[in-house]
């Protein structure tokens, strides 16, 4: 793991993680941008990587695992996105791995883990935890849908690091992935206050919420939606040698929809809950789309 950190032109301590996965080079091209062109810290004041934030403002930058990086391979022994909290002990790098980069994201006040992947855009943001942090930070980014996986995995730097939210900034390997990324990145350093280059700016976004995972069995897969397109009812969402999926009632939405992007799954099926709204507009919770009160 190599943790890089940078000056922040205001108080918050705000941390952006890329090479969660190795086989996603998007994340870790943002993170060495960011690195070359962010103000380094006076060494004078404070040192790199050394796990303390202090009190002052800090903007951590961090490629988080090294060896899936250098192979090119999502991972070594255990998907490290699917290991949190893990355990210091382990034989298996990315579980032993796990508390290690929590510790470095100790105590901040915002955190973004970057991501690609096979699926079809719209790149989107993902939170467990909705947090005034975390609303800031969804509204903050140029997102127009935030998927609410607090019911699925509790295995995931999102579900246990306070303040955290993912994003999928696009197909994997692609240069728009790299560029959305980077620009998502700097929206959101300065909904945080980290970076004043110019004024941030929030807008509604739509929340899903995540239900279930959509089983994948063998042979030629077929995937007839995308992402956040509503399935009609009736309608086959998904369907290979194995499975044929069906959707038997209305409002149902795929999610990291694809046919060759998980070896298990053909994504998942959300539903739209409202939106959430930008810092001043009430509290941190998602509305319904009318504005009507729960």
């Amino acid at each position: 793991m190599q943790t890089i950190d940078r000056e922040s032109v205001g108080s918050a301590r705000v941390a952006i993680v890329g090479g969660i996965h190795g086989d996603e080079p998007a994340g870790v091209r943002i993170v060495e941008r960011l690195a070359a062109e962010l103000s380094p810290l006076d060494s004078a004041d404070r040192g790199e990587s050394d796990g303390d934030t202090g009190s002052e403002g800090l903007v951590r930058l961090i490629l988080a695992n090294e060896p899936a990086i250098e192979a090119e391979t999502r991972y070594t022994d255990a998907d490290l996105n699917r290991a949190f909290p893990g355990d210091a002990d382990s034989d298996e790098y990315e579980r032993a791995l796990a508390p290690r980069l929590t510790a470095e994201l100790q105590g901040f006040d915002a955190v973004l883990a970057l991501h690609t992947s096979h699926s079809a855009p719209p790149p989107f943001a993902i939170f467990s935890d909705l947090s005034e942090s975390v609303r800031r930070t969804v509204t903050g980014l140029p997102v127009d849908h935030a998927v609410d996986a607090s019911g699925l995995r509790s295995t995931t730097l999102d579900s246990t690091i306070p303040h955290t939210v993912s994003i999928e900034v696009g197909r994997q390997g692609s240069e728009e992935a790299a560029e959305f990324g980077y620009e998502a990145c700097l929206a959101f350093l300065r909904v945080h206050g980290a970076l004043a280059d110019e004024p941030p700016t929030f807008s509604e976004t739509t929340v899903v919420k995540g239900s279930e995972e959509v089983p994948k069995g063998g042979g030629e897969p077929h995937v007839h939606f995308a992402n956040f397109e509503a399935i009609p009812e009736g309608a086959v969402f998904a369907e290979d040698d194995v499975h044929t999926h069906r959707v038997d009632e209305p409002g149902v939405v795929p999610i990291l929809a694809s046919e060759n992007g998980y070896d298990d799954i053909f994504g998942m099926y959300g539903r739209v809950t409202g939106v959430l709204k930008p810092p001043g507009e009430g509290d941190p919770r998602v509305y319904p789309r009318d504005g009507a009160e729960d």
